[in-house]
């Protein structure tokens, strides 16, 4: 949690940043590019603040009406960030590159003063995206080292396989966003470099409609991976076989009848497990084996908060009967 909470606030304070000197840099050229990468570092910056907000309202104790804990709330506000930020920053800035494309203006050759010194204004264009790179850069190795941290804990094979299946919603969207930041901001600068360079602001207008449509993409697969997760998901399958196999090799357990898993946060999975003991076991004993096996669950595994056992014994199951 710690660490997700730091990844979170490096991209805050970067964004920011940056959002601000590239509205500043659109201001003094109208460079399309540059107004859509503000539409996209302001999005960075509110992204921060509402994955801060899951952080600490995710964090809550759980209470009567929520029993299992608010760790969704983390996926509900990574949801929001998908939705409203990327997706209206990605569609703004998608339909002006779109009308810069479709109604081109001529490239601006204006100057800026700065300290008594005169220069082209392009020239803080190109210090903005190249700082904004660096700072991407920065933000980017954080939460590319929270990324590697939760794919050596699980034992993935790699950051598409993380992708897919990581609950850390947090760092997997800080990780996504910065990627995509940087991604940005050299399209913007490729495309206002061109335009300066040729007088055709074709380039710069194009720069615009990619971001924008990135932007959209990204909006897209992010809004998708965390629908999985506020259903209801699953743990992975292979970590599911392990608890399963800690459960088969238990001293006492005959089978399993019924096994689930659900993720209720980052950390918070809840495990629930009916299973067939042998016969014989008396009542007191039964009770401190299924402690000893809920206990050996939960230390296998750091994401599971609660393990619920349920003996059966001698009766079939509603699945089995079924069968």
């Amino acid at each position: 949690m710690a660490e997700s909470k730091s990844v979170v606030i490096a991209a805050l304070i970067a964004n920011g940043a940056i959002a601000i000197l590239k509205f500043f840099g659109f201001l003094l050229t109208g460079s399309a590019a540059m107004l859509s990468e503000t539409y996209h570092s302001v999005s960075d910056t509110g992204n921060q603040v509402f994955l801060l907000i899951g952080i600490r309202y995710g964090g809550k104790d759980a209470s009567r009406g929520h029993p299992f804990g608010y760790g969704k709330a983390e996926f509900f506000y990574s949801f929001l960030v998908s939705v409203l930020l990327f997706g209206i920053a990605g569609w703004e800035s998608a339909k002006h590159g779109y009308n810069a494309i479709m109604h081109p203006h001529p490239v601006e050759q204006g100057s800026a003063t700065l300290l008594g010194a005169t220069f082209p204004a392009v020239w803080v264009n190109y210090s903005v995206l190249l700082g904004a790179i660096v700072f991407e850069a920065y933000a980017l190795k954080k939460a590319y080292a929270g990324m590697q941290k939760d794919i050596q804990e699980h034992e993935w094979s790699g950051l598409v396989e993380a992708f897919k299946k990581t609950s850390n919603v947090t760092t997997l969207t800080a990780f996504t966003e910065d990627t995509i930041a940087m991604a940005g901001a050299g399209f913007a600068l490729v495309g206002v470099y061109l335009s300066r360079f040729t007088g055709n602001p074709i380039y710069d207008a194009v720069a615009a409609l990619l971001i924008g449509l990135m932007l959209m993409g990204f909006a897209v697969a992010l809004a998708w991976e965390n629908k999985r997760l506020l259903i209801g998901e699953s743990l992975p399958k292979s970590e599911e076989q392990e608890l399963r196999r800690i459960i088969e090799e238990f001293d006492g357990v005959r089978r399993i009848v019924d096994f689930r898993t659900v993720i209720f946060g980052p950390d918070d999975v809840l495990v629930t497990a009916d299973v067939a003991f042998e016969k014989g076991i008396a009542t007191a004993e039964m009770d401190q084996k299924i402690t000893e096996l809920e206990d050996a669950l939960i230390e296998a595994n750091a994401s599971v908060f609660k393990v619920y056992v349920e003996p059966e014994k001698g009766r079939q199951s509603r699945r089995e009967a079924a069968e």
